[in-house]
């Protein structure tokens, strides 16, 4: 895995840098995430590394509908490199370089029952302050938490809930 991310970077930075230079985040992203998906489809992946498979076969198949021709050589580049394969990953870095461009922070809440809509609005505004940026929110809900949260926000993690309160009771009890 870190060497794909390893082989991946330099592509994914250029990426970024073409999205940046075009001032088409969006788009980039999302086709990034098209052609990731595709290319993780383990029956593409199997074709992907057909040698009678064209370059343009390739873009095409990857390319998604209404894509930049610069998308289309960029893919062709990652073809001729044999590459495609790294495209999950390209996918992933890219938006780590557009979340810190856009200087927004992600953040993944897991409760133990569904949070109402009023605290997380406390709990991401409460995250906008400590970091400065915007907050995207996911949640997700995790029953053996027994009660309250844990947030994780890249590298960042806050454990208010009861099982993490518990544990660490335990562990100053043994000490």
């Amino acid at each position: 895995m870190s060497q794909a991310l390893t082989l991946a970077r330099p592509y994914a930075r250029a990426a970024f840098s073409l999205a940046r230079d075009g001032g088409k985040y969006a788009d980039w992203s999302n086709a990034l995430g098209f052609a990731a998906r595709v290319a993780a489809d383990p029956q593409i992946s199997a074709l992907l590394g057909n040698p009678k498979l064209t370059n343009a076969d390739a873009v095409t198949l990857l390319s998604p509908d209404g894509a930049s021709e610069t998308f289309g050589s960029f893919l062709a580049l990652l073809f001729d490199n044999r590459r495609l394969a790294l495209l999950p990953e390209i996918a992933g870095l890219f938006e780590e370089l557009r979340a810190e461009a856009e200087r927004i922070v992600k953040a993944r809440i897991t409760s133990a029952t569904t949070l109402p809509a009023g605290e997380l609005d406390t709990i991401k505004a409460a995250l906008k302050k400590r970091f400065g940026r915007e907050v995207e929110v996911e949640t997700a809900i995790d029953e053996s938490l027994i009660g309250g949260a844990l947030i994780d926000a890249g590298d960042v993690v806050i454990d208010g809930s009861l099982r993490g309160k518990l544990s660490r009771l335990q562990s100053a009890l043994t000490n």
